[in-house]
Formats: C-alpha cells, structure tokens, sequence
C-alpha cells in the first residue's frame, strides 16, 4: 500500500504520531528533526498552505539552526538519511537511488561513504540522486570530500534534504 501525504491543512492538527509518520516519508524518520520541525516550523501554519511552501520553511530553519543546533543535534539530523548506495536504506530512497548500478558500483559508493565520513565526522554524504547517473554522483562526492568544508557541508546536506522532500512530495500525492 502506498502512503499518501494528508492535505497540508490537516497537518498541525495532528497526532505526534501522524506527524512523525508524515515527516518520516517527506524527509527520514528522525526524532531530533521532528523535534525541530514540530517546535518551530508545524506551529507557524500561516505561512505554508502547500508542502513546497513547509518544506521551503523548515529549509529555512534547518540554515538557520546551523548557528544554535549543537553538532550532535546536526549530526543526528544529517545522519538519519541512509549511506549512498546502502542496501538496508528506506522504500523511498531505495527507489530514489536506482540510477546508482549494481554490485560494482555499490562498492565503490561504499568506499567513497567510508572517505566522507572520516573526513567529515559524524555526517553522512546527502544528495539529492533521483535521476542523476552514478557518474555524476560520485564526481560530487569526491568534490565535496576534497573540500574539506564541514560547515559548507552540513548546508549542503541539509539543502539536498530537502531538495529530496520537495520531490517525495510531489510522489506522495502533497505538493
């Protein structure tokens, strides 16, 4: 059975649970991130009448939380989304990342995942890769590594999340 958004008006009226569940296919299920969202972006629902206009909003606060979150707040946000390439990732990650091959490929993934993540402690490497070639993907990521930029880094991540829910939304039957 698919999942199916609920009407965006319903949405600060619902259950913990509901909300949890909603916020867990838009983005990843993530308690540090609902906490987040619940507390600063479901309160304020005159300013979004759409998905793209909440996710837009809790966009803007994830950038901004950047300057008040602690680094393990961060970390658990970027970190819930699966590894590149993961085989134990979600449904929806897992159809996102078809473009990324076989058996070969993921264990080049796995390498590059395992060079990010020592050169970014604690984070994990988020794109945005529906539609986009292993090629292309990888390319990024080895950019982004060589980098070195943890702050430009976690903006990145917290951009492709919701680049990503942005397009689950539009899947999902909200946006």
């Amino acid at each position: 059975m698919t999942y199916t958004l609920l009407p965006i008006e319903y949405l600060s009226s619902l259950s913990r649970e509901e909300i949890s569940t909603t916020l867990g296919h838009l983005f990843e299920p993530c308690e540090t991130l609902e906490q987040l969202i619940a507390t600063s972006v479901i309160p304020h629902k005159e300013k979004y009448h759409t998905y793209s206009q909440f996710i837009e909003l809790v966009r803007t606060e994830l950038i901004q939380s950047l300057k008040t979150l602690d680094n393990d707040a961060i970390n658990a946000i970027i970190s819930a989304h699966p590894r590149l390439g993961d085989s134990t990732t979600s449904t929806h990650s897992t159809n996102e990342q078809k473009s990324l091959g076989g058996e070969t490929e993921r264990e080049k993934l796995k390498k590059l995942n395992e060079l990010y993540e020592q050169t970014f402690p604690g984070l994990r490497y988020v794109v945005f890769v529906n539609g986009r070639s292993r090629d292309v993907v990888m390319q990024d990521m080895k950019q982004r590594i060589a980098s070195s930029d943890i702050d430009l880094e976690k903006r990145l991540a917290f951009d492709a999340m919701c680049d990503i829910a942005l397009d689950r939304a539009k899947n999902l039957g909200g946006v």
